[in-house]
């Protein structure tokens, strides 16, 4: 098989709580398959068609960070739009789970334009929602750590990631968590995300391997035991 690439966007602007984990939770289940990989880093300005990439990674930064991007991503709409209808498979984390929505508002009202792949907006709120969280999926039951002040509100028909269990998710009202649109995840899950959640990371590597294949893709086994004794350690907490 050629190299899968994954695109690692905002990777200075757009990283804490451990996001880079998830690019390299990505790039070893591939090297441990046999299958060769490369991770492109894409920060603001550079030149970068995503539809090229088999997945995107970005993930979270403060409201300074995002205002910082937010030009620079609605420069990139138009390649990233036609990147997820072209099937190209997405993992946004917080800041820019927020930015792929129509719009974040800031808590000094400052309305920072998203691009509008998610079918929802985030406006920050008074009660900061931080904590280990668990979340009930599709692909089993999810374990992170969130913590953010905005309130994102999803629109009616817009598929959440998965229902809360312990936590706050969304907007700590609706128990709904994150957002799926076709091959595009948004979530507010960091800690990071892939390593205790080893279901979902091959569920985002399956659908880039059957996009690039054009068929159905059988992923060989993995020993998952350490990251299920961690994502088990992760939801005990408080």
């Amino acid at each position: 098989m050629s190299t899968v690439v994954i695109a690692h966007l905002y990777p200075w602007e757009m990283n804490i709580y451990g996001d880079t984990g998830n690019v390299i939770a990505l790039a070893r289940r591939l090297e441990w398959r046999g299958i060769p990989v490369r991770v492109d880093a894409v920060p603001a300005g550079a030149p970068y068609e995503f539809e090229a990439a088999d997945i995107v990674f970005a993930g979270g930064g403060q409201d300074r960070s995002q205002l910082e991007v937010a030009d620079d991503l609605a420069e990139r709409a138009p390649s990233i739009h036609g990147a997820v209808a072209s099937g190209t498979v997405f993992l946004t984390v917080c800041g820019t789970y927020q930015l792929f929505g129509r719009r974040f508002v800031t808590h000094e009202g400052t309305e920072i334009p998203g691009i509008g792949v998610f079918a929802a907006e985030t406006v920050a709120g008074s009660r900061r929602m931080i904590g280990n969280v668990v979340v009930e999926s599709p692909w089993g039951r999810l374990v992170g750590f969130e913590n953010h002040s905005g309130r994102t509100l999803l629109d009616e028909g817009q598929a959440p990631l998965g229902r809360v269990v312990k936590g706050f998710g969304n907007d700590g009202e609706s128990a709904t968590e994150g957002a799926v649109q076709a091959n595009c995840f948004g979530t507010y899950l960091h800690g990071s995300l892939l390593p205790k959640n080893p279901r979902l990371a091959d569920e985002l590597l399956r659908r880039a391997l059957e996009r690039r294949l054009g068929g159905d893709v059988g992923l060989e086994p993995l020993d998952d035991g350490l990251e299920a004794r961690a994502a088990e350690a992760a939801s005990r907490r408080p």
